[in-house]
């Protein structure tokens, strides 16, 4: 049979590890696929990368508009990422008739729903495994393995970087700013982290998940997104010392009234087994109503965990290039004239308990305030802690745990509290999850 002819549209770190393993397994790949797929036609403004790969054999181009509009090729790989010029090559070669698979989350997040909308109308698939959590199989699991199904609710540690912090803040009493720049000398981190501490990069991974569990429309834009920037030593030990542990998790729900749909730091109780989740590793957790509590943990990024996905989705394209389009796996998982309309909540909506940090002054009253304010919105504390003051020192920290709540009543009472003149503003707040 004749082979697949790929394009491949990029060379970096993701683009090389498909090329390479593409070419180091290239007798697998056609025993799973059923023929042949080989790399014909590749795009990189560095072509000297395509020669160091071994891709002497390849038609290359710095002009990744030649690929996508060769004749010859059957499946466009985009691995350039961002959103523009991607989309506009996307759709070209979705115009085109082309398939296409991409690792481009931000793409997938903002501009899916458009994709998709092209792709189904033409007929052609657009595979994204690799755009959440790189080498774990989530979106395929969510899609496919647990179908039969009702999600309850997803949550993951799916940013690498934003997990190394804290963990080395965690093991070693480190500062913030002191691992961000070894997570930079590392590469862990670009010059700009931006998208990764402040849970942008999340935040595009759970817009995707979220769409796939509950079969609504691609919304980044509803996305509650909150970063780690302003967590301290002090909070991470905290935290230990009440059996939790910090991350930066994503979270998605189905309730009566709607979706959640957040990103944020989360104490999470040390016996879960995503808390123990370390270093720059990613793990999702799915609850299903049939199955219950399932764990997905591997490599979130990386040049060969990341082309495991993308290999793996250009074997489904090849699987399925004489299948009658009608019958392939949706995009999103549900039919596409089946998304419902159920909204995303706003965060004011979102029910949580709470971790609270408070430097209030040394003297009687001050819990007694507290406490009134938060009875006054129906909040019931769980757990407190009263640090001992410094030597000299006329401050103390005070921990609260708090019980589920509504978060516009937590946002009233951490304003009520704020405006005593025994509370240093502003008050640290850290949501929490049990994950049971």
């Amino acid at each position: 049979m004749k082979p697949v002819k790929v394009g491949l549209l990029g060379l970096g770190t993701v683009g090389g590890g498909t090329a390479t393993v593409l070419k180091r397994n290239a007798e697998e790949i056609a025993r799973r696929a059923g023929r042949a797929i080989e790399i014909d036609y590749a795009a990189a403004l560095d072509l000297e990368l395509a020669r160091e790969l071994g891709l002497n054999d390849v038609r290359l181009t710095e002009d990744a508009f030649e690929v996508v509009n060769d004749p010859e090729i059957d499946v466009v790989v985009e691995l350039i990422g961002g959103y523009e010029p991607a989309r506009e090559l996307v759709l070209m070669a979705i115009k085109n008739g082309k398939h296409v698979v991409t690792a481009n989350k931000a793409l997938i997040a903002l501009h899916g729903n458009e994709i998709f909308a092209a792709a189904q109308e033409k007929g052609v698939m657009v595979a994204f495994e690799a755009a959440v959590a790189g080498g774990i199989p989530i979106i395929k699991a969510l899609r496919e393995g647990l179908a039969a199904n009702r999600i309850e609710w997803a949550a993951g540690i799916i940013n690498g970087t934003g997990n190394f912090i804290l963990t080395e803040m965690r093991d070693k009493g480190r500062d913030f700013r002191d691992v961000l720049k070894e997570a930079q000398l590392l590469g862990y981190a670009e010059a700009d982290p931006t998208f990764d501490v402040e849970g942008i990069d999340a935040a595009h991974k759970l817009t995707i998940i979220a769409s796939i569990a509950f079969g609504i429309p691609l919304q980044f834009d509803r996305c509650y997104t909150e970063g780690i920037t302003h967590i301290t030593r002090e909070d991470v030990t905290n935290a230990a010392e009440l059996g939790y542990r910090i991350k930066h998790l994503g979270v998605t729900r189905k309730t009566e009234q709607g979706v959640e749909l957040r990103v944020h730091p989360t104490l999470i109780p040390e016996r879960r087994l995503i808390a123990n989740v370390d270093g720059v590793m990613n793990a999702v957790l799915v609850q299903g109503d049939a199955v219950g509590p399932t764990l997905y943990y591997g490599a979130g990024a990386g040049a060969e965990p990341t082309a495991s996905a993308v290999v793996a989705d250009i074997i489904d394209v090849t699987r399925t290039l004489t299948a009658d389009p009608e019958n392939r796996v949706p995009h999103l998982a549900f039919q596409a004239d089946q998304l419902s309309d159920l909204p995303v909540l706003g965060m004011d909506d979102v029910e949580t308990a709470y971790y609270l940090r408070l430097q209030a002054k040394d003297r009687p009253g001050v819990l007694a305030d507290v406490s009134r304010i938060l009875g006054d919105q129906g909040i019931s504390i769980e757990a407190l802690i009263q640090k001992e003051p410094e030597e000299g020192a006329s401050n103390v920290s005070i921990i609260l745990l708090t019980h589920r709540v509504q978060e516009q009543r937590m946002n009233q009472a951490i304003q009520a509290i704020e405006a005593l003149d025994t509370i240093k503003a502003p008050v640290t707040r850290i949501r929490m999850e049990t994950l049971g």
